[in-house]
């Protein structure tokens, strides 16, 4: 049976977002209270769920500050960015860093740069390109520096079929993570672990099929297998999770679609993916 929770921030600063899916993790009426966040670091900003977080931040009004290994890579994001799609990502609150999130200096830099209030983990690439236990490592190096920042709330992306979720995920998605993603699927158990662990007010969003479609403004919070989902909504459900006090999946792992269990599109073509990886 599903529910539906519709959380309406009325501050200022604060973004509406309705989250609708099975009864797994919170039922009570939302609060209204934001966190009213004035910087967000986002690593592995110039990816493409993370571009999404980036320029959305931004619209709100909110200050970026981001890193990645190529910042000329991040551009403006084709769900939400519509005929802007495709240009460069520039704007007089984004402060873009060079560098390796594994690096602990290059990470610092990023705490350097302003007071940060919120953190977005959206890290990606090829297993051969960047390690087989980047996104521990580098989870690790940001956690570790948030700590030393006193910064708590962080907002981590993984997917589907991590963790307890493997059942979620379709059946020839499972194939592909025993098989051909085992090694990264290996590095986003351990990441996850890691995050769990932390001690810091922590979201693990798993989504489920990406696409570079416009937003729709509905996320299904499911606990049955997962559907398609476009990036800019799991974008918003990431920066809600940062910006909202009492945002209910603090401390939690939800798997999100936009579709629950209909359907499986992930749009991987290098047309959609701009030519480059996450």
């Amino acid at each position: 049976m599903k529910i539906a929770a519709t959380f309406l921030a009325t501050l200022a600063c604060a973004s509406a977002f309705a989250f609708t899916g099975n009864a797994v993790s919170h039922s009570a009426p939302f609060s209204s209270s934001t966190l009213c966040m004035k910087t967000i670091a986002v690593f592995g900003a110039s990816g493409l769920a993370s571009s999404e977080c980036v320029y959305q931040a931004l619209k709100n009004g909110d200050t970026v500050i981001g890193l990645a290994r190529t910042p000329s890579n991040l551009v403006i994001p084709a769900g939400s960015g519509g005929d802007k799609a495709g240009q460069p990502l520039v704007d007089d609150k984004l402060i873009m860093i060079k560098g390796d999130v594994t690096n602990a200096a290059d990470v610092a830099k990023v705490f350097e740069a302003g007071k940060i209030d919120g953190v977005i983990v959206g890290l990606g690439g090829k297993t051969a390109d960047v390690g087989e236990t980047m996104l521990t490592d580098g989870t690790n190096v940001i956690m570790s520096a948030m700590k030393q920042n006193d910064v708590k709330r962080v907002a981590v992306i993984t997917s589907i079929g991590a963790g307890d979720s493997k059942d979620q995920a379709p059946f020839f998605f499972k194939i592909l993570m025993a098989t051909a993603m085992k090694k990264i699927f290996t590095d986003k158990n351990n990441q996850e672990e890691a995050v769990k662990k932390s001690g810091l007010e922590f979201c693990i969003i798993r989504p489920g099929g990406l696409t570079v479609e416009a937003p729709t403004g509905i996320v299904n919070v499911i606990d049955g297998q997962a559907g398609s989902i476009s990036r800019a909504d799991v974008a918003e459900f990431c920066l809600d999770a940062i910006t909202m006090e009492d945002f209910p999946y603090i401390g939690k792992n939800p798997c999100i679609s936009s579709v629950g269990g209909t359907g499986w599109t992930k749009d991987r073509s290098k047309a959609a993916r701009g030519g480059m990886e996450e």
